[in-house]
């Protein structure tokens, strides 16, 4: 079953004061956190991004952004625009502000994938960006973007979606599944 991952790296970052993919946590940008933790996992990864930040990524990185007629729609534009361009069976999806995140977290997830899609929940808090889609699901979010619907949650909801407590998946859910949404929180850990 082919697997690809997709790492949101799109956001406007007005919070953190600068573009969070290339903020550094331990002398490494936030987003080679996200890539790593999916690279066991996925045949391919794409990084998808604005378009002022795509040179800023090494050449090395498979970096796209939004399909045209969805451009700044939002996380789910991104995951429509990764799901276009490489066809896979299901899709691994991460944001690029989780420093914390690492594989094994990811393998648990996927372990536990037998849905259309997979999200985590966290102390009843919905994290619907760390998530496993399948392609069945590319359909409705064309469509919810054609409506201006840009909510991860909507889509989701109409497909069957599991919802997995992160204490499952380990033992510190707190820390692996935290948006970094300013630099007193990196510090924080």
């Amino acid at each position: 079953m082919k697997t690809v991952g997709i790492v949101l790296a799109g956001g406007q970052s007005r919070r953190f004061g600068e573009p969070k993919a290339f903020a550094e946590f331990e002398g490494k940008p936030f987003y080679e956190y996200s890539v790593e933790s999916l690279r066991p996992f996925c045949e391919e990864i794409v990084v998808v991004t604005r378009p002022e930040f795509v040179d800023r990524f090494p050449i090395d990185v498979h970096v796209t952004t939004d399909i045209e007629n969805f451009a700044g729609m939002g996380p789910l534009a991104g995951i429509l625009t990764a799901m276009e361009q490489l066809d896979a069976e299901r899709y691994i999806v991460l944001p690029c502000d989780m420093p914390f995140m690492d594989r094994h977290v990811m393998d648990r997830l996927l372990q536990r994938h037998s849905t259309d899609v997979t999200g985590v929940v966290v102390e009843g808090k919905l994290h619907p960006l760390v998530s496993v889609w399948n392609r069945r699901v590319k359909p409705t979010i064309r469509q919810a973007l054609l409506e201006n619907n840009r909510r991860v949650m909507y889509v989701q909801a109409l497909h069957h979606i599991e919802w997995i407590e992160g204490i499952l998946l380990t033992d510190q859910p707190e820390l692996a599944f935290k948006n970094v949404n300013t630099p007193c929180e990196l510090e924080r850990g």
